[in-house]
């Protein structure tokens, strides 16, 4: 009866109970307070085999608020007669690069131009009519569509070299300006892209931006890996082809990223970005530092593993405490009285707590600041 009831007491399948809600509950807390919110735990057990983070470039890696730098005009017009033309065209976008000639139009109190029957060019920009006549903006690649003499290339790939996002301007059937944009990088970028090589991590950019451009960004910055003219909408088929390798964790923050941040073995959202990137991402970063992309990774995997440790212990008090009770080694003198059956039972369920509250002490990335500050 003795054997029978010290079984019933130290079998009681609390600490197991207990095992993966307390490290949940530590580690995402901890990761709260750092301004890191982590959805659900099976973003936890994704984590543990990530390889490979791959970001977004604008908002992402940069600040997010290109400003114009260089207005090339090709003939007579005036830049403000080009600041014109592009604001106009421009006027209606929400895109970081469209908001850049909005802004350089206003501080020179420049009045849009009033633009009609708006057309969008896949993958390249829009045209629209102005003062009659047909007006168009858009990337590099609407070079392939209008006449661009030698110099105005040579141009528009020095700017490119210097990490300046080209913007084409047309007017009448004809390229009239090159608009240079700058998006700098964050200041905690270069000290976030090094953590995270240094904790194993392959880094990759992944932008719509010209190659020139995103090659002197990552040059800058030291990203591993460069992935550049990317569709809006291939963003996506390019995690699934560095899936083939390995475990993904994608970073992003817009609109354009909320396919990939859900195709990512791990999304990752910045918090200033779009609803949809949010919602899409499995953690989000309130901070949107991209410091806190490897501080979320490591915390996560920590978190993981003190789950599995902690089934372990749980399990490893009944795999030993049971036989005992039980008196299988009664005949040696092991035995386990009721009293002794419940005060194993209470320590085993102590033990997961204690081990899930050393997820408070667990050593992370250094702050950026302090990365930064010693750079």
């Amino acid at each position: 009866m003795i054997f029978s009831v010290s079984v019933m007491i130290i079998a009681c399948p609390c600490a197991l109970g207990i095992a993966t809600p307390t490290a949940l509950m530590v580690g995402t807390g901890r990761s709260a307070k750092l301004g890191i919110l982590i959805k659900n735990a099976e973003v936890l057990e994704a984590t543990h085999d990530i390889k490979t983070v791959v970001m977004d470039k604008t908002g992402t890696i940069t600040v997010g608020k290109p400003q114009v730098t260089d207005i090339i005009s090709i003939g007579r017009i005036s830049e403000n007669e080009i600041l014109r033309i592009a604001a106009g065209l421009e006027d209606s976008s929400e895109h970081p690069l469209a908001l850049a000639v909005i802004n350089e139009a206003k501080d020179k109190k420049i009045t849009p131009a009033v633009a009609k029957n708006f057309t969008a060019i896949s993958g390249k920009g829009v045209q629209a009519l102005i003062d009659g006549k047909q007006a168009f903006i858009g990337n590099d690649r609407l070079s392939d569509d209008f006449n661009m003499t030698d110099d105005l290339k040579v141009k528009m790939t020095s700017l490119q070299a210097q990490a300046k996002t080209v913007v084409l301007v047309g007017y009448d059937g004809q390229i009239i300006a090159l608009i240079g944009i700058q998006d700098a990088p964050k200041s905690s970028s270069k000290a976030a892209i090094r953590a995270m090589q240094k904790s194993g991590f392959h880094t990759v950019m992944l932008t719509g931006d010209n190659r020139l451009v995103a090659q002197a960004i990552a040059d800058d910055i030291g990203i591993d890996e460069v992935i550049a003219d990317v569709m809006p909408g291939d963003k996506a088929q390019h995690i699934r082809k560095l899936q083939e390798k390995g475990a993904v964790a994608f970073v992003g923050d817009g609109i354009n990223d909320a396919p990939a941040l859900s195709t990512a073995t791990v999304g990752i959202a910045m918090g200033s970005g779009s609803d949809i990137a949010i919602e899409s991402g499995g953690i989000v970063l309130v901070k949107n530092d991209l410091m806190d992309v490897v501080t979320s990774l490591v915390l996560a995997r920590k978190t993981y593993s003190r789950i599995l440790i902690n089934l372990f212990w749980a399990f490893i008090y009944n795999v030993i405490g049971i036989p005992v009770a039980a008196g299988i080694f009664s005949a040696l003198g092991f035995t386990l009285s009721p009293e002794l059956a419940g005060l194993a039972m209470a320590l085993s369920s102590i033990t997961v707590v204690l081990s899930s509250l050393l997820l408070n002490y667990v050593r992370l990335p250094k702050s950026s600041e302090t990365l930064i500050g010693n750079s």
